[in-house]
């Protein structure tokens, strides 16, 4: 299981998109801990993630706008690498990484199908481009 620091970023960043997302006439949901089913073969469980028009009433079947993973020492292989080149590959708008205990994050935006580093910090505000304008504040984060 995740740790408690773990589990109160994550509530943490979930209430701050939640909050933004309930006037979004696009369908987006933000969602925690659910399958998003690439293939048949091919399941994944980010930590947060955020899909817009998933007509599927069960696990999450459509790309992500944006995949939040929290990690750990015991992820951060995974979560660098593995799901990285995974989520680059399958087309998710924005991937950011939450470091808890070194109170920082990195994000990066899908650009000509790769993943480029646009923001890495512990403080500030960042805007997500995707079908419902999100902002993320950082600081808000660690308190």
């Amino acid at each position: 299981s995740p740790f408690k620091k773990h589990q109160i970023v994550s509530l943490k960043i979930v209430n701050q998109i939640y909050e933004q997302l309930k006037d979004c006439p696009k369908n987006c949901q933000v969602l925690y801990e659910i399958d998003w089913i690439i293939s048949e073969d091919t399941v994944v469980r980010p930590d947060i993630l955020v899909v817009c028009d998933d007509e599927s009433e069960d696990f999450v079947r459509k790309t992500p706008s944006l995949i939040f993973e929290v990690v750990s020492k015991s992820t951060l292989f995974k979560d660098e690498n593995l799901k990285f080149e995974l989520y680059e590959r399958e087309g998710v708008s924005y991937y950011i990484l939450v470091y808890p205990e070194k109170e920082w994050l990195k994000i990066y935006k899908q650009i000509d199908g790769k993943f480029v580093g646009v923001f890495s910090g512990k403080r500030g505000v960042y805007t997500f481009g995707i079908e419902c304008p999100l902002k993320l504040e950082v600081d808000e984060i660690w308190k």
